[in-house]
C-alpha cells in the first residue's frame, strides 16, 4: 500500500507503487507573485541542468560535427545525410544511454520508478512483438529524418543569405527562452489536435501505445506527428539567430523527451546526488490521456481546465469534467 506522506515518500522511493509530489505551479505563475522565486526559476531552474547540457553540446556540434556555411548555401543529399548520420548517432547515445542505464542494466533499480509496469512485449501492439525495438524504429527512421530535414532546411535559409546570423550574445540567451516559450506553445496546439478522434486513431495512438514509458519513446511518433513536432524550427526562418540556437532547437525537441519519458522521476548520481529526469506531469497524461496535453513550464492546461496535478482530488475532478461534456 502506497503511503501519501510525502516525507514517507522520499524514503521510500523504491516503492512498488512509488508516485511523486503533486506537481505545483512554477514560481512564474504563482500568485501572489514573488519576485526572487520567479527569478531564480527562469535564470537557474529552466535550463538547469538539461539547458546547460544543451547548449555545450551545441557549441562543439556547431563548429566540428556541422558542414560549413558555403557547402550547405546549396541543398545537396550529400550534406544533408551527413546531418541525418550525426543526429542518429547523437540520439542513439543519449537515449540509448539513458535506456541501458536504466532498464537494462536497472543501475536504480525500483528507485524513483513511475511506471506501474515493465516495458511492454505485445506483438499486436508493437512493430516485432517489442516496445523498444517500435520506438527505436519510429525515433530514427522517422523522427531523426524530420529533425534533420527541418535543421537542413534552417541552415540553407542562412548560408544562402536569406536571413543574417545574428552574433550577440543577449540575443542568443533571448532566443533560447523564446525557444522554450514556443516549443511548449507549439506543442500543446499540436497535442490537442493530435487527440481530435480521427486524428488520433490514425496517428497519435503510435506514440500512445506507450503508457508505461522508457527513453526511446520520447519521439516514437507518427511521421506526421513528427512533423508537427519539429515544425518549432519553423521560428528560426523567418526570425534571424546564430545557427547554434538552429542546434539547441534540435537538441531540446529530439533529446528531452527521452529524459522526460525516461519512467524515472530522479536520475541518481551516486549515492546522494540526484537529477530531475522523467516529467511526472506528462507521465500522468500517458496514464489518462484525455489531460495534460501542454507542460508545466507554460501551464495552458491551467487556462483550459486540463491540468491534472496527480492528486486524487484533481483526477476525480477531471472524471467529472468528462462526464458532463458527454452527458
Amino acid at each position: 500500500m502506497t503511503n501519501h506522506d510525502s516525507s514517507f515518500r522520499v524514503r521510500d522511493a523504491g516503492a512498488e507503487k512509488y508516485e511523486p509530489e503533486n506537481v505545483e505551479l512554477p514560481p512564474l505563475y504563482v500568485r501572489p507573485f514573488r519576485v526572487l522565486p520567479a527569478l531564480r526559476y527562469l535564470l537557474f531552474d529552466v535550463l538547469f541542468p538539461l539547458g546547460f547540457i544543451y547548449i555545450a553540446m551545441a557549441v562543439p556540434i556547431w563548429w566540428y560535427l556541422t558542414p560549413s556555411l558555403e557547402t550547405m548555401s546549396v541543398f545537396e543529399p550529400g550534406w544533408i545525410g551527413l546531418l541525418w548520420i550525426r543526429n542518429c548517432a547523437i540520439l542513439v547515445l543519449f537515449a540509448g544511454t539513458l535506456h541501458l542505464w536504466l532498464h537494462r542494466m536497472k543501475k536504480q533499480g525500483r528507485q524513483y520508478l513511475m511506471n506501474r509496469n515493465p516495458l511492454a512485449t505485445d506483438p499486436k501492439a508493437f512493430l516485432w512483438g517489442d516496445q523498444i525495438k517500435d520506438n527505436m524504429f519510429w525515433s530514427i527512421a522517422s523522427g531523426v529524418s524530420f529533425w534533420t530535414g527541418f535543421e537542413a532546411i534552417s541552415y540553407w535559409i542562412y548560408a544562402s543569405g536569406r536571413l543574417p546570423i545574428v552574433e550577440n550574445a543577449a540575443w542568443f540567451m533571448a532566443s533560447i527562452y523564446i525557444l522554450f516559450f514556443w516549443s511548449t506553445t507549439n506543442f500543446y496546439i499540436g497535442h490537442r489536435l493530435l487527440h481530435w478522434k480521427p486524428v488520433y486513431r490514425h496517428v497519435h495512438i503510435l506514440h500512445h501505445r506507450n503508457v508505461d514509458l522508457g527513453p526511446w519513446g520520447g519521439i516514437s511518433m507518427h511521421p506526421v506527428e513528427h512533423l508537427l513536432y519539429f515544425s518549432p524550427f519553423v521560428l528560426w526562418w523567418v526570425v534571424p539567430v546564430h545557427p547554434i540556437v538552429i542546434i539547441v532547437t534540435g537538441l531540446y525537441q529530439a533529446l528531452n523527451p527521452a529524459v522526460s519519458h525516461s519512467g524515472f522521476e530522479y536520475l541518481r548520481l551516486g549515492d546522494k546526488l540526484k537529477i530531475s529526469a522523467g516529467d511526472w506531469y506528462h507521465q500522468l497524461h500517458h496514464r489518462y490521456f484525455n489531460l495534460n496535453y501542454g507542460n508545466k513550464f507554460l501551464p495552458i492546461d491551467k487556462l483550459t481546465d486540463s491540468w491534472h496535478d496527480g492528486s486524487d482530488g484533481s483526477l476525480q475532478a477531471q472524471k467529472q469534467r468528462w462526464r458532463a461534456r458527454f452527458r
